[in-house]
């Protein structure tokens, strides 16, 4: 194992040498809101673009919305020249998982960056989740009203099915334990027509297959949230790992890709307690189809600070304490024996027994209650196997939201809005 302190940006270094010939590089986040572990992922996700030739960036966001920043960092025709104002636009509660001045800054650097190149070579930004039903479902409507008029039919089948639900998708999720209230079969219509699109080969028809993906993802979510447990969980999982994938095959032979998520989306969900409740996720489903060499995770930690997040699903966000971390737990061990800021890249016969042993992992989503220290917010890991890599920060500091216009969000995500 290597330990390299973490001041200079050539400290970063030793982790961009392990990393820069992976297919797919994932890099985490303890909490939705603080402002070091975006800080740190943007600077490393330059170098990867800059140095390492990376094709796109990926990250746990909604595709509509995320387009609209693609469209911009890409400089399309009619799109805002300042990508803040495409993450201004951002209105799906969280909004500040994107919409903030950390991911704006790393989207102006990648507009300037791309703006020198060929549109051919130009980086991409796109969204992995699931959850943009009514948003994916307008986008398809302006897509085939533009391309393909006499397929509108088929996206109204769709969008009448769910209309009864309005923005409570969720009571779709109950009604649909009654066979006849499903909408599957309209879902399934209307992601075969606009694959059939997709083989255009365009831009436009590429996004509104994605947004059909997403309405059928969407509709399988809902219908396995009502029956508890890890089945929600595992249908956005996969949902994201299958975008992933789609975007590798987009982006053509030797395609590479960059994902931003929380922690416990990234690092590999068979080192947790999340396997033996039966769930997966990106991480883990990466390394399977893509190979563990051509997969690299990359984990953030830290002891204590500030962190945006909100107290209660839907509420507005707040700058919140983080308590310094839980006697026993790793971020308790890590504040004992790294620096200030470090980065440890795993492997070798060397490991001590906190990179080989299970201990309790901190991880903040975005909803959060300190008091909950003493008993929630940690997922018991082995860090050696969960990660390639892992990013020590001992203290960190709120990040910035944006003015964004937040509107209510679905139903709490499982386990808890990570």
């Amino acid at each position: 194992m290597l330990v390299q302190r973490l001041g200079a940006p050539s400290d970063l270094d030793p982790l961009l040498e392990r990393v820069r010939d992976a297919r797919v590089v994932m890099i985490g986040e303890a909490t939705h809101g603080s402002y070091d572990y975006y800080r740190i992922r943007e600077q490393l996700t330059r170098r990867l673009v800059a140095e390492c030739g990376f094709s796109f960036v990926a990250v746990e966001g909604d595709w509509p919305d995320c387009d609209r920043v693609h469209r911009s960092v890409t400089g399309a025709p009619g799109a805002a020249a300042e990508p803040q104002t495409a993450l201004e636009g951002f209105e799906r509660w969280p909004t500040w998982m994107w919409a903030n001045a950390e991911v704006a800054r790393f989207c102006r650097w990648l507009r300037a960056w791309n703006m020198d190149r060929a549109e051919t070579a130009r980086v991409g930004f796109h969204g992995l989740d699931v959850y943009s039903l009514w948003e994916s479902m307008q986008a398809i409507f302006d897509y085939l009203g533009e391309e393909e008029p006499a397929s509108l039919e088929i996206a109204q089948d769709a969008y009448r099915c769910f209309e009864p639900y309005g923005k409570r998708v969720e009571e779709y999720g109950a009604a649909s334990r009654f066979v006849s209230a499903r909408c599957e079969q309209e879902v399934i219509r209307l992601l075969a027509r606009t694959r059939q699109h997709a083989a255009a080969d365009g831009a436009d028809a590429f996004s509104a297959w994605q947004n059909a993906e997403v309405v059928a993802g969407a509709e399988r979510y809902y219908r396995e949230m009502v029956a508890g447990g890890p089945g929600s969980w595992n249908v956005r999982d996969i949902h994201m790992t299958d975008t992933l994938d789609r975007l590798l095959d987009r982006y053509g032979p030797g395609a590479r890709g960059v994902v931003w998520a929380h922690n416990t989306h990234v690092g590999d969900a068979r080192a947790t307690d999340m396997a033996a409740d039966g769930m997966v996720n990106i991480g883990q489903l990466a390394r399977e189809r893509h190979g563990t060499d051509q997969v690299a995770l990359i984990g953030f930690g830290s002891w204590r600070g500030t962190v945006i997040a909100a107290p209660r699903w839907g509420s507005p966000a707040e700058a919140m304490v983080v308590p310094p971390a839980r006697p026993g737990s790793l971020e308790h061990r890590l504040h004992e024996l790294m620096p200030e800021r470090a980065v440890l890249v795993f492997g070798g016969p060397d490991q001590p027994g906190w990179v080989t042993d299970t201990l309790d992992h901190r991880a903040i989503g975005v909803v959060y209650d300190p008091s909950f220290e003493s008993w929630g917010n940690y997922v018991p890991t082995r860090l050696g196997e969960r990660y390639d890599a892992f990013i020590w920060c001992d203290e960190t500091t709120a990040l910035h939201p944006l003015p964004a216009l937040a509107a209510p969000g679905e139903m709490e995500t499982y386990p808890a809005g990570v």
